[in-house]
């Protein structure tokens, strides 16, 4: 681990001015994810601004009947808190099936969403990885793809997004709230991470120095359920093969009004699964639509010659996610 200096934010504007100033700062909340690699050698700030004294730990109601999770809110108090497992039960579960119960104390909202997108040769400095080094190469391609993307990547990056978090939240529409230099900003979740695209050492649309302070959730519909599925190699501290997030709303006659859907463990980033949501909306809550629109979400799936499974393991799993919202009495919003 290189040297570093050390510095604790009394404010938010003093934390965002830090990290503006250097471009090698970085924050430092819970380090879940920063910590290792910096001791991998993987990621080298020389300047670390420590934000977990910040007024940022609170989760409040929003006039809307939404949700404001402060950014500095532990994943483990996210997944407890009385008012996400009534309304979002699709992320409290989401956040219940990641790592370990020691982690989840530790990890806070804001880093759950700035985890590097990532596989096993970003993390081994000694292989070329055009996330690590833009242009040195993509050690993925011709190696171990298992946990690789099928969906949305490109010939610079296959990796995929590690959070379950972040798909629940891409499922439920929320919205990420970033302070900067320049004042507040409202970004979609949908559109807060990136593809990979030619820039795959650009996770998220974020510029230096801008921080995250909250996430917040619109209410939740009336009469939706949602919940969170995951696939994954063993039962604890693995991340997916597959997940999704689901919502949905069915009238009496079990047609469906309403549908909200996200993969995890399939691209660059949470997959939000448009294509899927127009094929179940008007149609009816069969198990013959919810094949259709898995089929027709996984249409354009490339994937490569060792996760060819991942296709039809997420076609299975959506189908199922779909299946356990319409047939069981779940708790609803």
């Amino acid at each position: 681990m290189i040297p570093f200096e050390y510095r604790r934010a009394g404010t938010i504007e003093d934390a965002v001015a830090a990290v503006s100033d250097r471009p090698e700062a970085a924050y430092l909340a819970g380090g879940t994810n920063l910590v290792d690699h910096m001791k991998l050698g993987v990621a080298g700030p020389t300047l670390l601004v420590d934000i977990g004294h910040l007024p940022l730990t609170e989760i409040t109601e929003l006039p809307d009947g939404g949700l404001r999770i402060g950014a500095g809110v532990s994943n483990t108090d996210v997944a407890a808190h009385p008012s996400i497992r009534t309304q979002y039960p699709a992320l409290a579960r989401a956040l219940l099936s990641g790592a370990s119960g020691q982690l989840r104390n530790l990890a806070t909202t804001g880093g759950n969403l700035l985890q590097r997108t990532r596989c096993v040769y970003f993390q081994d400095v000694s292989t070329p990885c055009n996330k690590r080094e833009p242009g040195s190469g993509c050690s993925a391609l011709g190696g171990y793809v298992r946990y690789h993307a099928i969906l949305g990547a490109s010939q610079h990056c296959v990796a995929v997004h590690p959070s379950d978090m972040a798909v629940a939240m891409a499922a439920l529409d929320a919205k990420v709230i970033v302070m900067g230099s320049d004042g507040e900003t409202r970004i979609p979740l949908v559109d807060f991470h990136r593809l990979p695209g030619d820039r795959p050492d650009r996770d998220t649309v974020l510029t230096h120095g801008q921080l995250i302070t909250a996430v917040e959730l619109p209410a939740a519909p009336t009469g939706a359920r949602s919940t969170y599925r995951k696939v994954r190699d063993r039962a604890s501290y693995a991340f997916a093969l597959v997940s999704v997030a689901a919502e949905l709303v069915c009238h009496d006659q079990r047609e469906i009004a309403s549908a909200r859907i996200a993969f995890g463990g399939l691209a660059h980033k949470p997959w939000r699964a448009r294509v899927a949501e127009s094929t179940l909306i008007g149609a009816p809550a069969t198990e013959e639509t919810f094949a259709a629109a898995a089929e027709a979400e996984l249409a354009e799936a490339q994937p490569l010659a060792g996760n060819a499974f991942k296709v039809e393991l997420a076609r299975r799993t959506l189908v199922a996610t779909l299946r356990s919202l319409t047939e069981s009495e779940q708790v609803r919003s």
